[in-house]
């Protein structure tokens, strides 16, 4: 049974609008960033009132917080979903590709990796730490793993592989080949997969 099954009518069009004014945020985010970002933005992309927005979220920060967390839930599950039969470094190349092919749609701000604002700010949110903690937890084991089989290279630290990895998402090559190539998505993920796994040798 979906979570709608156990909402009231009320309480599911509550829900539907949380979930479209975290979608309007995660895009604003995206092309505008956190300082530029404002709650009128939001509101009025949505077509509400900011008393209503604000009877979701009680402040920028809260909803910036509850947008971050929303897509850490979702790589959490996407990783999760994967069949257990994958090595570890498909594993890793699987969440990639998820993780870059959101991108390519507007959905995944790199908030953390362009404000050190907004790194404080996430950091006093104890939900968003302790996932950040569990999915970093599953992530490095998968490089060790991927190391100990001879898919990754085993004389590099694991630290180094692991942050190179977070790095290719936010990679602004992404950008430019969506910009200014004649690349379609899938082509872009594709090398941009190879590029991370094979290097430029």
């Amino acid at each position: 049974m979906s979570i709608f099954g156990k909402l009231s009518f009320k309480d599911q069009a509550f829900k539907l609008r949380e979930d479209s004014i975290l979608d309007a945020t995660t895009g604003i985010l995206a092309t505008k960033g956190f300082d530029l970002m404002t709650m009128d933005d939001v509101a009025n992309l949505i077509g509400i009132s900011k008393p209503s927005l604000y009877k979701h979220f009680k402040s920028k920060e809260d909803l910036v917080g509850s947008t971050m967390l929303r897509l850490l839930d979702a790589a959490t599950q996407q990783l999760e979903q994967l069949p257990a039969s994958l090595s570890a470094q498909a594993k890793l190349a699987a969440l990639l590709e998820w993780a870059l092919r959101v991108r390519l749609e507007g959905g995944l701000p790199f908030l953390p990796s362009t404000s050190a604002h907004v790194r404080e700010m996430l950091m006093r949110n104890l939900k968003y730490v302790g996932k950040v903690i569990k999915l970093n937890s599953q992530l490095e084991k998968l490089v060790q793993q991927a190391q100990k089989a001879g898919d990754l290279n085993p004389d590099l630290p694991s630290d180094v592989i692991l942050y190179s990895y977070y790095a290719r998402t936010c990679d602004p090559a992404v950008e430019y080949l969506q910009r200014f190539s004649k690349m379609k998505p899938d082509d872009i993920v594709r090398h941009m997969l190879r590029v991370c796994f094979a290097g430029l040798k």
